[in-house]
């Protein structure tokens, strides 16, 4: 299973972008799926997580309440809604999967990149 990300660009402070998350390839479940970020010489970080079934969704404290997560298992597409952008939101948005249903994320995207002007 691949995934890939997109959605990524350049908005103003304030605006909002939607990232997509598409996962190639048969899983015999559906994934969690989480979005990290890393802006230059910063370690990554993380964003937002969906469990399989979009009944548990993770926040990390600098996006909660700004950002939604959410997934389309039709799709096998995971969403990630930014609202309110600011400045340090600006990183490479990388989406990432438990595809073998432990514990870590076995598998990731190539990242995507959301820049904010302010």
């Amino acid at each position: 299973v691949q995934l890939q990300a997109s959605g990524g660009g350049l908005v103003q402070a304030g605006g909002s972008l939607r990232l997509s998350c598409v996962a190639s390839g048969r899983t015999k479940h559906n994934p969690h799926v989480g979005w990290f970020r890393q802006a230059p010489g910063q370690e990554r970080e993380f964003v937002a997580a969906i469990n399989g079934s979009a009944y548990r969704k993770y926040y990390s404290d600098s996006v909660k309440g700004r950002f939604t997560i959410s997934r389309d298992n039709a799709k096998n597409t995971v969403y990630l809604q930014m609202n309110s952008l600011k400045p340090e939101d600006a990183a490479v948005y990388y989406c990432a999967g438990k595809i073998r249903g432990g514990k870590e994320y076995d598998s990731w995207g190539q990242g995507t990149q959301v820049t904010v002007s302010s």
